[in-house]
């Protein structure tokens, strides 16, 4: 099992909000992507302070052997511990009023990959069909098209496709939605911020990683982005057996 992941401030920002991080427990693979909101500060901050939180929560309670349901509840409640730092931060200081992430992660073991999202960075499930969205988008429009109230085109461009419902560490407490995978042979999962998904159609991504070898995976999205326009910061995570 392997990974490779990267990460671009983009061509039209100032500063990079997204954060990443990827880690081996034993044979498994933890992967988690944020992309802070809050202003260019906060939101740096508070994605930083998820990733951090969610691993240093998730090592904590790991050990080898966990259960299905054991793991789901640890992944659950690393999101929440991640939502508690940030929330408690915003605080305390009012500079940082807004401050939160979105946070996208996989727990990938031989058999099965346990993600969990809040906000609208994605996970897809890659086949030789294609990109499959795994995770739901958290924001105004994916709303509104969930409720059938905006066509599938009208979401894609939608003025408020940005504007989230939900995030880690803007309210007290958070809501975040898990999926289990079962596997028999391998998988293969893309992890990603708005600033790929966004700009950049599913068959786009797919033919990109189709057509490069897995060391370059990461690096050959983030270019993908840039030369779309490059219109916000770009996080990238790929794991494959």
């Amino acid at each position: 099992m392997r990974f490779r992941y990267d990460t671009n401030i983009g061509l039209r920002r100032d500063e990079n909000q997204d954060a990443v991080r990827c880690e081996y427990f034993g044979h498994n693979i933890l992967a988690v992507v944020c992309d802070g909101m809050g202003g260019e500060v906060s939101g740096r901050e508070a994605s930083s302070l998820a990733v951090e939180e969610f691993f240093h929560h998730f090592a904590e309670g790991y050990s080898e052997g966990l259960s299905e349901e054991a793991v789901q509840k640890l992944l659950l409640s690393s999101v929440s511990a991640a939502n508690t730092v940030i929330y408690t931060k915003a605080r305390l200081d009012f500079n940082n009023f807004g401050m939160g992430t979105t946070c996208v992660a996989a727990f990938v073991t031989s058999d099965r990959a346990f993600i969990i999202n809040v906000g609208d960075s994605r996970a897809y499930l890659i086949t030789e069909a294609g990109l499959h969205q795994i995770t739901n988008d958290h924001n105004v429009a994916a709303l509104l098209f969930e409720q059938g109230k905006i066509t599938e085109e009208e979401y894609h461009n939608h003025p408020q496709k940005h504007v989230l419902i939900r995030a880690v560490g803007v309210d007290k407490t958070v809501a975040a939605d898990t999926f289990i995978l079962e596997y028999e042979d391998n998988i293969s999962l893309l992890l990603c911020s708005d600033g790929l998904s966004g700009y950049c159609s599913d068959d786009e991504i797919y033919s990109v990683i189709a057509d490069t070898d897995f060391d370059d995976v990461a690096n050959e999205l983030i270019n993908l982005a840039l030369e779309k326009g490059g219109r916000d910061n770009v996080t990238v995570a790929v794991i494959s057996e």
